[in-house]
């Protein structure tokens, strides 16, 4: 997982300490010795994440943060303080601050790195509904975008899972002080199914109940479509850090250590609370702001033109950041047959169920179009040719592994698509070059047998070799 990481810090060797663990980890990094210089960093070319130290002269890390946190087009960007200073008022302060992590030094470098891999995740997935909001202003659309600081981190729903009566007495006590809703969930069978019923805003497991493995139920329902996205915090002693960690591999957002200390309690909740709110209002925005201009009425999928916006943005971004990108077409095989045959009733029921298959079938920040009749569009970006030619196997997969169900004409039809992709070759190279890559690569699978994925391997079109996945 790439990304650029802004260090923050004024002893030099701190600074050459961090940056080769993270150089070795594969991130871009990129350093500032105190907080002016930080924030003329950030105004210039903002990183994915800051890892920034508390005490420096003139300008201390609580007011960088201040600062990067009060400023829109950086509120999202997570901070993560790296600081000897290690007293439980020091961790609320950088929480209150907006800080998404607060790490006393020295740092296990295991604990450092998951921690910087969930967050770069968690910044991936607000960049992408942040650009499609841009692509939407570029539209005529709404532009009133939220900001996560004007969140509020108060008056939540609050799902327990722990059965040990006394700390469930403390959760309760301390996080009433909020004024959230606190709801128990026992352990057990029904324990998933009960989340995804309600309406949480944040789940808090504990790591030492008895009769459920904690870490197997996070992992669960970062499965289910109802709770993929419901931020979780685990709570686990000293002895449980190799499962705190593991935890942050498999999609849980933070972590706590016990002793519990009430106010870093509370400030780790609004925090995600308020991270929650501010995902579901920008996303709310940004679909109520679609409208049918901008999406394709049969499928539900984005169409044409919301298609030529957004992928300038994408691409934009794959150049300014030296990222990969690819792009899939997808059509439908021999569908003129369906519709002569069937009808065109059945016709758009095949488009529909195919567009949900897709939809299904990739991350929730690529970009799933239909560019119309039964011609459809992926652009994933963090995404190369060969990665892409192995998600083009697996939507294939989707698509003819098993019968499409048609109620219009009451039976069921086998149905097939072929698949072109072309990776994004660099500066030069256009929205309009990587198209006719992939519908060059998208006609040798039509040509050479149907049912098959096809990548464009060159980058000029008169280079471009086509080689069966």
């Amino acid at each position: 997982m790439s990304a650029r990481i802004l260090v923050v810090d004024d002893v030099p060797i701190n600074v050459r300490l961090l940056q080769a663990k993270l150089t070795a980890e594969y991130f871009d990094v990129v350093t500032a010795s105190d907080g002016p210089s930080a924030l003329e960093v950030m105004a210039t070319e903002p990183p994915d994440i800051v890892l920034l130290d508390v005490m420096m002269p003139g300008m201390t890390g609580f007011e960088v943060c201040r600062r990067i946190k009060a400023n829109p087009r950086w509120t999202h960007i997570p901070v993560v303080m790296v600081t000897a200073l290690d007293l439980p008022e020091d961790r609320v302060e950088g929480l209150e601050a907006g800080a998404d992590e607060f790490l006393t030094k020295p740092v296990d470098d295991l604990a450092l790195l998951a921690r910087v891999r969930s967050l770069v995740r968690l910044k991936m997935l607000m960049d992408e509904w942040r650009m499609r909001q841009e692509t939407g202003q570029r539209l005529g659309m709404r532009d009133d975008g939220p900001t996560l600081s004007a969140e509020s981190g108060e008056g939540a729903e609050i799902l327990l899972v722990a059965d040990d009566d006394r700390q469930l007495l403390r959760y309760q006590t301390t996080l009433d002080r909020d004024g959230h809703t606190i709801g128990v969930v026992a352990p057990g069978a029904d324990a998933i199914d009960r989340i995804q019923k309600a309406s949480a805003s944040l789940l808090i497991v504990d790591l030492n109940v008895q009769s459920v493995d904690p870490l197997r139920l996070c992992s669960q329902l970062r499965s289910h479509e109802a709770t993929r996205h419901l931020p979780i915090l685990i709570v686990g002693s000293e002895a449980d850090t190799p499962k705190l960690i593991k935890g942050l591999e498999l999609g849980v957002n933070d972590y706590l250590k016990k002793p519990l200390e009430p106010n870093e309690l509370r400030a780790r909740v609004r925090t995600q609370i308020k991270r929650k709110r501010f995902q579901q209002r920008i996303i709310a925005m940004h679909e109520a702001s679609l409208a049918m201009a901008l999406t394709d009425g049969l499928t539900g999928l984005y169409n044409r033109n919301y298609f030529a916006a957004h992928v300038e943005a994408l691409l934009r971004n794959a150049r300014e950041q030296g990222r990969p990108l690819s792009l899939m077409m997808v059509d439908v095989d021999h569908f003129k047959a369906v519709n002569d045959t069937y009808g065109h009733a059945a016709g758009d029921e095949v488009l529909q169920e195919l567009a949900r298959r897709i939809s299904n079938g990739v991350r929730g920040f690529d970009l799933v179009a239909r560019l119309g009749g039964e011609e459809f569009v992926i652009v994933m970006p963090e995404c190369r040719a060969q990665e892409a030619r192995l998600v083009g196997e697996r939507l294939r997969g989707l698509v003819c592994g098993s019968r499409f169900e048609v109620p219009a004409i009451g039976r069921q039809l086998e149905v097939t698509a072929s698949f072109g992709l072309a990776q994004y070759g660099g500066f030069a190279d256009s929205a309009d070059d990587l198209m006719a890559r992939a519908d060059q690569a998208l006609y040798e699978a039509k040509r050479t047998g149907r049912n098959r994925v096809v990548a464009c391997m060159g980058i000029e079109k008169r280079e471009c070799q086509v080689a069966s996945a």
